[in-house]
């Protein structure tokens, strides 16, 4: 296999100054206009009629649906998910009974047009379900959607190792589960204690020899850099021992301090946190350590063996980038059900009401829960496309791009060209004939660059209380 030659930590040859000025907040570009522009004008009529526009034209295409869990066990302290926090198991059975509701809903606005070729359940914990309860709303899913086969389709779910044995693991395959990721974060103690996620190694080791044991065609592993205590020593341990098990997959998700968004960051010593350039040498030892163990560098946050979907997707060019990070099927149209979840269909966006009072209120008026959306204008789609391609495959072809989209790329984009160029002067991408090529340490700097073509940034928010604060870009 080929592979991308990244420079040894500390020696990215990014300069002080251009890390100063490229430190900025900016989104991490799961969807294009950004979440924060979502806005409450839109309604469940206009995603409706989106979906039936499709539909009337023949443009509804295969689904990949989503599920969001949304209760959780335990607080770790990082987390910045939609999640609820509690003990008391009848919650999910009520949460079950009115997302069976939703489901109803999205499967009779889809009609036979139903075929799902990806599943994901995220959260929260998923596996906070019970065994019983996974396996009936599983069945209830199969009753209103058309699941491809097993050789076929991907359906992955999210696991917490703390909260499985080997025979769940067992249950999760033959419930019709074919791909598994398990949170980690980081294997250190002292790490652990820091966010208050105490989940020792074997634990972990366990969960994936029983998926192995289980027939799972993947295996996936999250981590986190830039968590208080880490260091690079840490960092270089944790990854020795994620290659000794060798997942199928790593995603390594750059932690984002926002306490003031997420109130349970507050719990975290900022003084323990690694400073930016640590976090920048320890995304460079991640790259380092895990090229040289034989995957791919997917891009921003993503690793892959060369031979799973993932890495064959980028090089056909069916990489896309969504709500879950990186993933296959680029022609499919997600639907999201579960509180908070995101949908994207044809040229919409739709969100769904984030708290459960809201969500229960909608369903039980007999309405979609949805809270707010947007429909795409001719140019957001334009540079969702652009955005897209650069983040998915770090190049551009321009002349298909221009054909594609009926544009003159250089006229289209005169305004965004002395920003790319200026990107070409600290060697992050290359303005070449026809192409624009993002060089390997542009790869760091992916979201500067995609910032580039963000036409919304800037502007006022369609609802002020909405406004997002983005994390760090280094």
């Amino acid at each position: 296999m080929s592979k991308t030659a990244f420079p040894a930590p500390g020696a990215l040859d990014l300069s002080a100054d251009l890390i100063e000025r490229m430190s900025q907040q900016g989104p991490r570009y799961t969807s294009y206009p950004t979440a924060d522009r979502f806005h409450g004008q839109f309604t469940a009529l206009d995603y409706q009629a989106a979906v039936q526009g499709l539909r009337a034209a023949g443009g509804v295409r295969p689904l990949s649906l989503y599920v969001h869990i949304p209760f959780c066990q335990s607080l770790c302290y990082y987390c910045g998910c939609n999640k609820i926090i509690t003990t008391n198991r009848d919650k999910a059975a009520i949460y079950l009974d009115y997302l069976k509701r939703e489901v109803d809903m999205q499967a009779a606005l889809f009609g036979a047009d139903n075929r799902v070729e990806q599943l994901h359940f995220g959260g929260g914990t998923p596996t906070y379900l019970s065994d019983a309860q996974m396996g009936e709303l599983m069945d209830y899913l199969r009753s209103r959607f058309t699941f491809v086969g097993d050789a076929e389709g991907e359906y992955s779910i999210e696991i917490d190792p703390r909260t499985v044995d080997p025979e769940r693991v067992h249950s999760l395959r033959r419930q019709g589960f074919n791909r598994l990721s398990l949170g980690v974060q980081d294997f250190d103690a002292e790490v652990q204690k820091a966010v208050n996620r105490i989940q020792p190694e074997a634990l972990t080791l366990n969960a994936i020899a029983a998926a192995r044991e289980a027939g799972f065609r993947s295996v996936s592993i999250d981590l986190i850099y830039g968590l208080p205590k880490q260091s690079m020593e840490t960092m270089r341990q944790t990854l020795a021992k994620v290659v000794s098990a060798s997942p199928d997959r790593i995603s390594i998700y750059n932690y984002a301090h926002m306490p003031a968004l997420f109130k349970s960051q507050r719990l975290i010593d900022e003084d323990e946190l690694p400073a930016a350039q640590v976090k920048l040498d320890m995304l460079a030892l991640c790259i380092e350590q895990l090229t040289n163990a034989g995957y791919v560098y997917i891009g921003m946050d993503h690793f892959a063996k060369p031979d799973d979907e993932l890495a064959i997707a980028q090089k056909s060019g069916g990489l896309q980038r969504n709500f879950q990070g990186y993933s296959t099927h680029a022609e499919a149209d997600m639907v999201s059900v579960g509180v908070s979840a995101i949908s994207a269909v044809g040229s919409v966006y739709a969100q769904n009401e984030k708290s459960l009072e809201r969500y229960y209120a909608a369903l039980d008026r007999g309405e979609l829960p949805l809270a707010r959306g947007i429909a795409l204008s001719a140019d957001d789609s334009i540079r969702r496309a652009v955005i897209q391609r650069l983040m998915c495959d770090f190049t551009l072809d321009v002349p298909a791009f221009e054909r594609a989209h009926g544009i003159v790329f250089n006229d289209y984009f005169a305004a965004e060209m002395p920003k790319l160029r200026a990107f070409e002067a600290d060697g992050l991408l290359a303005l070449e004939a026809g192409a624009i090529s993002v060089t390997t340490r542009g790869r760091l700097l992916i979201r500067n660059i995609a910032m580039a073509f963000d036409a919304w940034l800037g502007k006022p928010n369609h609802v002020p209380l909405q406004r997002m604060q983005y994390s760090k870009t280094i």
